[in-house]
């Protein structure tokens, strides 16, 4: 594996990683090795963007890390917690209380207003929401004329933003983003981009996207980037034209020609 860029990465704990990761799935002639012995740390206070071709493994990755999904053998961690030592409850109870999602269908309730939809884990939870930091997270967001409004009444890029504010309501160790402007214009993917990455600085929460869009991936802190069911590469401080370059080398198999590297 080689790493892009000059600056090198600061010694930070890390909130998720996985070790020695292999996921396996089907048997004998239908086997695939969606993951191969990856290993991976996404540090803490940082937005990670995840990248790699079609079947690179970077979805199996995130829903093995999230624990949406179980490792064939290696281990998954979420801070100090082993996933696989947890049962079902268990499991359940730790994406409900650690981790906050933002998928590519915004997955807002339609019945419920855009205040409810933001504070539903609390409420799942039966946790006090606390009406300061709402309201911190309601402003940073730009929602405070839109509390009352059901999620048909907003744009697409109004409801990414609900469901970026539900998923740090309950101040989760780290968000998983699934594409999460998959559906949106470009001018309101942007603003989506934004809000995650000021979200982090701001809060100093964790932020892992899964994302095929080399402009998204450049408002992450570093990309890592995966072939085959392997980690291959990581740029630090990307920029969209470093991570197209470093993207195109995998089609081609040649070396890429703006400071990345051939794995």
């Amino acid at each position: 594996m080689t790493t892009t860029g000059t600056r090198p990465r600061a010694a930070l704990p890390a909130a998720v990683r996985v070790v020695d990761a292999v996921k396996v799935y089907g048997r004998d002639d239908t086997e695939v090795r969606a993951l191969d012995g990856v290993s991976v740390d996404f540090p803490v206070g940082r937005f990670t963007a995840v990248m790699g071709p079609s079947g690179s493994g970077k979805s199996t990755l995130m829903h093995c890390a999230a624990g949406l999904d179980t490792l064939s053998s290696g281990a998954a961690l979420l801070g100090d917690t082993d996933l696989s030592t947890l049962d079902d409850r268990r499991l359940t109870l730790l994406r409900r209380d650690r981790i906050g999602f933002v998928f590519q269908a915004f997955n807002l309730l339609p019945t419920l207003t855009v205040a409810e939809n933001i504070t539903l884990p609390l409420d799942l939870a039966g946790r006090t929401v606390d009406r300061a930091r709402f309201d911190r997270l309601v402003d940073t967001v730009g929602l405070r004329d839109r509390l009352h409004h059901r999620p048909s009444e907003l744009s697409g890029g109004q409801q990414q933003r609900v469901a970026v504010a539900r998923a740090f309501a309950g101040e989760p160790d780290v968000v998983f983003a699934d594409e999460p402007t998959g559906n949106l214009d470009s001018r309101s993917g942007e603003e989506v981009l934004s809000l995650l990455g000021r979200t982090v600085r701001e809060t100093g929460r964790t932020v892992v996207m899964v994302t095929h869009d080399p402009v998204a991936a450049a408002h992450a802190d570093e990309v890592i980037f995966l072939a085959d069911g392997r980690l291959v590469d990581r740029m630090p401080d990307p920029t969209a034209d470093r991570v197209l370059d470093r993207m195109k080398a995998f089609d081609s198999r040649a070396p890429v020609t703006t400071g990345g590297a051939t794995p």
